[in-house]
Formats: structure tokens, C-alpha cells, sequence
């Protein structure tokens, strides 16, 4: 089937608890080739089920980050499959991957990505604009998600009249405002102290709490204690698929 035949089945589903919502079959990311040859990704399957909260870890240069960077469909793998909430994307064209991470997916980094001109608000409602979004409900739904990340009185205020924790807020607010079936957060306390890592780690518990599938790369063994699994890489392959995070002394090891 063609890329132009996907149109219709990307379209947003409710997920179903039997169902991957990340599902990565044999995937394989190679750069050069011959002796120059890299397998940042070596043969990895993953599948994370709906309402999970997991986190990816590894050493650098394990292939954590180029696995993120697959899942949110910023990156094409050599070979093998992945479907998102059912959908078989890794053929897609690139116009249909930008809908599908529009209407799928929410992304939290760990800069915080903000437009320094625009307010908090206006920071929000942005990702609802390539949807058709109409002005009155971007304006609900960003008040919404702003209120749920604690910064109901910070509508207006613009990046540099807020504290790092805060762009934080506002940044997974953006996320999270299309009601995407899965939340990707790529080191997103590693520009924060420890309080505000706490305080951001909170509002992900409660998203989590809230139904909210959560799949976080992070190096902080304090941060991955406070999810559900563990993902653990080395050397481009997956050696631990669900580890508890009490266990993570066997991984570190």
C-alpha cells in the first residue's frame, strides 16, 4: 500500500488496553557501512501498553536516544517495523508522520523550547493551530492544560518572567494539550534542581495517574525510581525490557 493510502487510518483512536501503543518489531539503525559501520540500533523490540510509565536508560552511546528519537517519529530506522497505536508508520510519507506527531504524540526536552515572544498561553494553543483547531477552544483547551500543570495564574506571563520549573510546565502543558495517546519526555529534568526536578516529576505521576502512557529517557537513577519499568540499553540492544525500577542495581552493575 501506498504512503498516499494511510490518510484515513491515522486518524486519533481511543487506545485499546490489549493493544501496544509503541510496538517495535526487529528495529535496526545503522550509519555508514563497511568498517566504519555503527549499530546504534541492533535488533530492538519494545512494547509499551497503554497507561504504562516507563523510562529508557543506558550509558551514552547505548542507543537510548536514537530509540526515543524512532518512537517519536523523528527518525526512519534502517529496517524493521513500528506501529503506534496500531498504525504501521515507519513507511509513512513525511507529511503524514508531521500528522501523526501532531495528533499522536507530546514531546517534553530538556530545553524547554518555548517562543521567548509569546506568552504562556500562546505558547500552548501553537500545536492546536496545525490541527484546525478553532481560536475558542485552543484558548480552552490552554487554559486547561495550564491549569493542570499548576500555572492557572500564569497564563500571560511570557518565558523570561518564569523560573526554569515553570518553562517546564508550560512545555509539558504544550504536550499533553492535543490529548496525545503517548507523552515522550527526553531528559526533561536535566536542566532542573533537584526541588524543581521533584515538583516536575510530581505533575508526571499525576498525568500518569490520569491514564496519560509516559516513555522518558533519562540518566538520573533518582528520576527512573519514580516510574513503573525500566528500559535498559547497551551497545545498540535492548538487555532489560521490564525492569522494576527497585532492580536497577543489576542493570548498573
Amino acid at each position: 500500500m501506498s504512503s498516499t493510502q494511510h490518510t484515513e487510518t491515522i486518524s486519533p483512536l481511543s487506545p485499546s488496553p490489549h493493544r501496544a501503543i509503541v510496538r517495535l518489531e526487529e528495529i535496526y539503525k545503522i550509519y555508514g557501512s563497511g568498517n566504519t559501520e555503527v549499530r546504534a540500533l541492533d535488533g530492538v523490540s519494545i512494547e509499551v501498553f497503554p497507561g504504562e510509565y516507563c523510562a529508557i536508560m543506558g550509558p551514552s552511546g547505548s542507543g537510548k536516544s536514537t530509540a526515543m528519537n524512532v518512537i517519536g517519529c523523528l527518525d526512519r530506522p534502517t529496517d524493521g517495523r513500528y506501529y503506534l497505536d496500531g498504525v504501521d508508520v515507519a513507511g509513512l510519507s513525511e507529511s503524514h508522520l508531521a500528522s501523526v506527531r501532531n495528533q499522536k504524540l507530546g514531546f517534553v526536552f530538556q530545553q524547554f523550547h518555548l517562543l521567548p515572544q509569546m506568552t504562556a498561553l500562546e505558547n500552548v494553543m501553537l500545536p492546536m493551530v496545525y490541527g484546525g483547531v478553532s481560536h475558542q477552544e485552543r484558548l480552552d483547551r490552554a487554559t486547561d492544560a495550564l491549569t493542570r500543570v499548576g500555572l492557572g495564574n500564569r497564563l500571560h506571563n511570557k518565558p523570561a518572567q518564569l523560573s526554569g520549573g515553570q518553562q517546564q510546565r508550560v512545555a509539558i502543558a504544550r504536550a499533553i494539550v492535543n490529548q496525545p495517546v503517548l507523552l515522550l519526555a527526553d531528559e526533561p529534568t536535566g536542566a532542573l534542581d533537584s526541588h524543581t526536578t521533584e515538583e516536575v516529576m510530581g505533575i508526571f505521576a499525576e498525568l500518569n495517574a490520569s491514564g496519560i502512557t509516559i516513555v522518558m529517557v533519562t540518566h538520573e537513577a533518582e528520576v527512573a525510581r519514580l516510574t513503573q519499568r525500566v528500559i535498559w540499553f547497551r551497545d545498540g540492544q535492548v538487555v532489560h525490557d521490564r525492569l522494576h525500577p527497585e532492580e536497577l542495581h543489576l542493570a548498573i552493575s
